[in-house]
C-alpha cells in the first residue's frame, strides 16, 4: 500500500527536499505552499500525471486551508497518513527592535499553524488507525536561537511542546508525533537571511564544523514515518552538528 502524505512548505528548501525523498521512496505526496507556483512546478517534475504528486494551496495561518487539503487528497487518493509540518518563516531582527505585530506574525506561521495542522490531521489520522505527524523545530527553540529572531526561537520552542502534547493525545489511536530540529542547515534561505560574516563565525561554533545536509533531515523523516515506527513518539532528534548536546 502506498502511503499518502502532506509536506508543507514544499515549494522549495527544506520542504522541497523532504518532499523529493518521500516520492522518491514510494509515497504519493500532496506539495503544499502559499506559493503555488512553486509547488505546482514540482509536482509536474515528480509526476506529470498527477498519480503520485500533487500541488496545494495552503497558508498555514488557515485551518480550513488544512481542512479543505484533507478532503482534496481523501478525493484524489482515499485519505492521507503522514504531516510534515515543515512550513515557516525565519527572520533575523534584534530583540528590541521586534514589534509585536512582527511577534504575532512569527507565531500564527511557525506555531499557530503546525496546532491548527495537527488538529485537523490527527483527528482524521486517528479516525483511520494510523498516522505519523513530524514537525520540524528547530534548534532555536533550544538554546534561544544561533541566528534569528526571539520571534522564531520562541515559536520554534512552542513547537516542541506541542509535538509531546499532541504525541499523548494521539498515542492511543496509532498516531505517532515526533520533531526534528535541525540547526543551521546548508540551504539559499540561510544564505539569504544571515550575512555572510555571521554566517563564517556560526560555522567556527559548530563542533562537526559545517552546515547541515538537507538530505540527511529528509531521510530522518523517513525512519520517524516509517510502519514499524510505533515506539516513537513524542521525541526531538537534534541534529545540529553538535552546537546543542542533552
Amino acid at each position: 500500500m502506498s502511503r499518502v502524505a502532506l509536506v508543507t512548505g514544499a515549494s522549495r528548501g527544506l520542504g522541497e527536499c523532504i518532499a523529493r525523498r518521500l516520492h522518491a521512496a514510494g509515497y504519493r505526496v500532496g506539495l503544499a505552499d502559499v506559493q503555488i507556483e512553486g509547488v505546482q512546478r514540482l509536482a509536474l517534475e515528480l509526476d506529470s500525471s498527477g498519480a503520485s504528486a500533487m500541488a496545494i494551496e495552503l497558508d498555514v495561518r488557515s485551518k480550513a486551508d488544512f481542512q479543505r487539503a484533507r478532503d482534496l487528497l481523501t478525493e484524489r487518493w482515499g485519505g492521507s497518513d503522514i504531516l510534515v509540518n515543515n512550513a515557516g518563516v525565519s527572520k533575523v531582527a534584534a530583540l528590541m527592535d521586534i514589534t509585536p505585530e512582527e511577534f504575532d506574525e512569527s507565531m500564527a506561521i511557525n506555531l499557530r499553524g503546525t496546532f491548527v495542522a495537527c488538529q485537523v490531521f490527527g483527528a482524521h489520522f486517528a479516525e483511520r488507525g494510523f498516522g505519523r505527524i513530524v514537525n520540524i523545530a528547530s534548534l532555536a527553540g533550544q538554546n534561544g536561537g544561533t541566528a534569528t529572531g526571539a520571534h522564531y526561537a520562541a515559536a520554534k520552542g512552542g513547537v516542541a511542546t506541542l509535538t509531546k502534547v499532541f504525541a499523548r493525545e494521539l498515542a492511543p489511536q496509532g498516531v505517532t508525533v515526533n520533531s526534528i530540529s535541525p540547526g543551521p542547515l546548508d540551504l539559499p534561505v540561510v544564505r539569504e537571511t544571515v550575512p555572510a560574516e555571521r554566517l563564517e563565525q556560526i560555522m567556527k561554533m559548530i563542533p562537526a564544523g559545517t552546515l547541515g545536509d538537507p538530505s540527511y533531515i529528509a531521510d530522518s523523516v523517513l525512519l520517524l514515518i516509517a510502519e514499524h515506527a510505533t515506539s516513537v513518539t513524542g521525541a526531538c532528534w537534534d541534529i545540529n552538528g553538535g552546537l546543542f548536546m542533552r
